[in-house]
């Protein structure tokens, strides 16, 4: 059996009086996090892990979808594909 990880990172500028709220917002979402946080021009970059692009897809359009949010940019994707043996060695 195989699964994908796929890992990206976005951008996403807002309006920095809700900051504190979007980040806040951001880290309840699953598998999503703030890495970084600069206030002084509104911006954030975030990291979002998931099983397949749909799961990314979704999880984008619901952060651009927050009160506050300008614009979101995806400057990063990867994805690895694992196999059972790989995982085993892996774990070994």
């Amino acid at each position: 059996m195989h699964s994908k990880y796929q890992v990206c990172s976005l951008i996403v500028q807002i309006k920095s009086e809700r900051m504190s709220a979007v980040t806040e917002k951001i880290n309840q979402f699953p598998n999503c996090e703030v890495a970084i946080s600069a206030p002084e021009n509104g911006k954030l970059i975030v990291v979002v892990e998931g099983q397949g692009s749909k799961t990314l897809l979704d999880t984008i359009d619901l952060v651009r979808d927050i009160e506050g949010v300008l614009d979101v940019s995806l400057v990063y994707h990867q994805q690895d594909e694992q196999g059972e043996e790989d995982y085993e060695t892996q774990s070994s």
